[in-house]
């Protein structure tokens, strides 16, 4: 999941929501929102405002 997350967001050439994430990878957007935060923690990616998130 997490592998997926990482290729979606860095597909994307400007910030996202993570009920975009969950749309485009068929999942459920609280699964996305769990492996954010534990992408967050390892830096990975970053969120430039409020919701909204992209890869490094």
């Amino acid at each position: 999941m997490l592998c997926h997350l990482m290729q979606e967001l860095s597909r994307f050439l400007k910030p996202v929501r993570p009920g975009e994430i969950a749309e485009k990878l068929s999942v459920d957007k609280t699964d996305v929102n769990k492996a954010i935060k534990v992408i967050m923690k390892s830096e990975e990616i970053y969120s430039p405002k409020r919701c909204y998130y992209s890869a490094k």
